[in-house]
């Protein structure tokens, strides 16, 4: 099959052939509709975040399911189904905690003695988060994947598996945003703009978002912000407190540095709560004034939102079917997997929101 490789960080990836083994027991092959270009690959691809190489980066993705393994009964040839990079085992302590993103079950992975799921040029090859999405086709865990409308548009559906469930996650799950509540939202990527549309879907009296490129406030103003504020403003802190009264209830940090993590801490009320979901790069540390801690105000960090995807991706459709949930303001363009490298130095950027690779199918 046709894939995107990266063979080395910092550089192009290569578009060649990867070889992809039959569905084992619990395993379902997919035929790939469509994936989105995420921040998080960018970690990888550009040598922050270590992984093994060669590997098929990609983890935002939808597509048809074409076979399923003997023991598969909740997906079928046919389906259209979004997947998702952190699996749940559904047994083990943490899933019977609730706690299903953070399930690190080694049964939802092949055996390293077994057969690789992916190889090149007849080597095993290391598959990204469980599943690889910049190839023609993915083989994943069942539980890695999960069935939708087929109403819903691929490209729609494949923002879902990621940036989407992630950022409504932030709200509904880490926050447990009730109406009337205030949010800030750092940072007005993919991630951001969900976390904004999901406040609105969820009542709250005011969302604000920072970030420091104009043209996505303004994307965040159509999403449901009710106030924006330029990240580059040195008092853009006090600007927030000030205009929300003394801070708002929760904020959500979408970006994935030390200095923004910072300005989600201070631009809470007393009391409040900070929801970190953006990737800290490795050996970076957030510094915290001890005596804030007396200001009753908490800090967390969610991994995909803090959700179960299983029970949160095909509500997250239902929102898009009936109006609620925007995903067409997200997606900046729409791209052939020969353009993946030109689609990332856009993301690079930090001017876009969200390219999207599309598969003929």
């Amino acid at each position: 099959m046709k894939a995107a490789i990266l063979v080395e960080p910092g550089k192009p990836m290569e578009i060649g052939e990867v070889e992809i083994d039959a569905p084992g027991p619990r395993e379902v092959k997919i035929k790939t509709a469509a994936v989105g270009l995420c921040r998080s690959d960018l970690h990888f691809l550009d040598g922050v975040y270590p992984y093994p190489l060669p590997t098929v980066l990609g983890h935002e993705a939808a597509g048809v399911v074409t076979a399923v393994g003997s023991e598969v009964r909740h997906v079928a040839p046919g389906d259209h189904v979004v997947t998702f990079l952190a699996p749940a085992c559904g047994t083990c302590g943490l899933c019977q905690n609730g706690q299903y993103t953070l399930c690190q079950d080694s049964s939802l992975q092949r055996s390293p003695e077994g057969q690789a799921r992916l190889s090149y040029d007849g080597e095993p090859m290391a598959q990204f988060l469980n599943l690889s999405g910049f190839a023609e086709e993915m083989l994943v865990h069942e539980n890695a994947c999960v069935a939708i409308d087929k109403d819903m548009p691929m490209d729609r559906a494949a923002l879902i598996g990621c940036s989407v469930i992630t950022g409504s996650g932030s709200i509904f799950n880490a926050c447990g945003l009730r109406p009337g509540e205030t949010v800030a939202v750092v940072g007005a990527g993919g991630i951001g703009l969900s976390a904004i549309n999901s406040a609105k879907i969820a009542g709250a009296g005011e969302i604000v978002a920072i970030d420091p490129v104009a043209s996505k406030r303004e994307l965040a103003k159509k999403m449901g912000a009710t106030k924006t504020f330029d990240a580059r403003d040195e008092d853009v802190i006090q600007q927030v407190v000030e205009a929300t009264g003394g801070g708002v209830d929760y904020a959500v940090e979408c970006v994935g540095r030390t200095d923004t993590t910072q300005t989600a801490w201070k631009v809470l009320r007393r009391g409040g709560k900070a929801v970190v979901v953006g990737m800290i790069p490795p050996g970076q540390n957030v510094e915290i004034h001890g005596p804030e801690f007396l200001q009753g105000k908490t800090i967390m960090g969610s991994l995909m939102g803090s959700g179960h995807f299983m029970r949160d991706m095909p509500r997250l459709v239902a929102f898009y079917l009936n109006g609620q949930l925007d995903l067409d303001t997200v997606i900046a363009e729409r791209i052939t997997l020969d353009q993946i490298n030109e689609g990332f130095d856009k993301l690079r950027s930090g001017e876009t929101a969200r390219s999207v690779i599309i598969f003929d199918q």
